[in-house]
């Protein structure tokens, strides 16, 4: 299974926000430590902001924080929130598919099977599982104040 480049920068942006979420942080610097492109974050923000994900606030003191807390935020639904309805393989697809043997191809049960296991998995880890007690990603996420 492949992640998306957004799910990819949807998880780092929430892990950052978590590790510093005493504080509004700002667009720049999550891109900067993250390596993320600025104008890739920003898609990601809006997608996560009207999600209920985080709380942004505009302005020249602005930034963002999570929306709730880093223990509400379950992985799973993090992932499906922003994959959507993606499929999995061209067979998966409505429209799109063109693959003849659609029909007749057990490979298709035994992905939804995968992926079902593969989402099931991610259920049970929370955004604060992530960042808690986990000192080296702190340090790189919140150069400042590693107090956690």
């Amino acid at each position: 299974m492949r992640i998306t480049k957004r799910t990819n920068i949807a998880v780092r942006l929430l892990m950052f926000c978590a590790a510093n979420q005493d504080r509004l942080v700002t667009k720049s610097e999550i891109a900067k430590i993250c390596n993320i492109s600025e104008n890739h974050l920003a898609q990601v923000i809006n997608q996560l902001s009207q999600l209920g994900y985080l709380h942004t606030q505009r302005g020249r003191n602005g930034g963002m924080t999570l929306a709730r807390d880093a223990s509400n935020i379950v992985i799973g639904n993090v992932f499906r929130d922003v994959e959507g309805d993606l499929p999995i393989a061209e067979c998966f697809a409505d429209a799109d598919n063109t693959c003849p043997l659609v029909n007749a191809c057990r490979l298709k049960l035994a992905l939804a099977d995968a992926a079902q296991a593969f989402y099931a998995h991610l259920d049970e880890i929370t955004l604060e599982s992530l960042v808690c007690d986990n000192g080296a990603l702190l340090k790189i996420l919140n150069p400042v104040v590693c107090t956690r």
